[in-house]
């Protein structure tokens, strides 16, 4: 049986402020006091990694240390198929355009648009949440949300690859997506209520 969340204060382990907010609006029903890893001053850990699950645990347990207080890490990325899985647990280093050497999302969905040409655009997005105790307990849950890759790039809402993912019995890109509607539907959101059901919910 999963360990239940007590406290009232929990640090989400990202220096991605559009990460951090979407995590911090999932949580605002519990009431629960969120800070970030950035506003903490804390340490981004290599994530060396083989799945999103070990990346996620690599983060949580590293915060976890370092704040002495709960933490809950993200990891999540795109995987594309028919480019064997590309750019999966890269999805943010794919992004870095080698001019600026900057994550850049418009530079890397370029590449990525490139890179496919006349391939199949099936694709999902995975999400692997950690939750860790500064006790060295951990609880992880995965989600997954299943689409296809459009082009040109629409909408300028959410983050990342969001403007070219259409979710699978959709017509709008993530990116042209209200929050509240990419909430009840995205990976991040499936794997929430994994981790909600299992550790919030008495």
């Amino acid at each position: 049986m999963a360990r239940k969340f007590q406290e009232d204060k929990l640090v989400v382990a990202s220096h991605n402020e559009g990460k951090v907010r979407e995590i911090s609006d999932l949580l605002a029903p519990f009431g629960v006091d969120v800070s970030s890893a950035a506003a903490l001053g804390l340490s981004e850990p290599i994530e060396d990694g083989k799945t999103f699950t070990a990346n996620a645990e690599i983060k949580s347990k590293c915060a976890a240390n370092e704040s002495g207080l709960i933490s809950l890490a993200d990891d999540s990325g795109l995987v594309v198929p028919s480019l064997n899985g590309k750019p999966g647990i890269h999805s943010a280093r794919y992004a870095i355009n080698p001019d600026t050497e900057e994550r850049d999302f418009i530079y890397g969905m370029n590449k990525l648009n490139s890179e496919l040409g006349h391939l199949p655009r099936d694709a999902f997005f995975v999400c692997a949440l950690s939750i860790a105790w500064p006790d060295g307990h951990i609880e992880t849950f995965e989600g997954e949300v299943h689409g296809k890759l459009v082009w040109p790039l629409k909408g300028e809402n959410g983050f990342g690859y969001d403007p070219m993912f259409m979710a699978e019995g959709h017509y709008i890109t993530f990116g042209e997506m209200e929050p509240e509607e990419k909430h009840a539907i995205s990976h991040r959101a499936r794997a929430f209520k994994k981790l909600i059901d299992a550790c919030f919910r008495n």
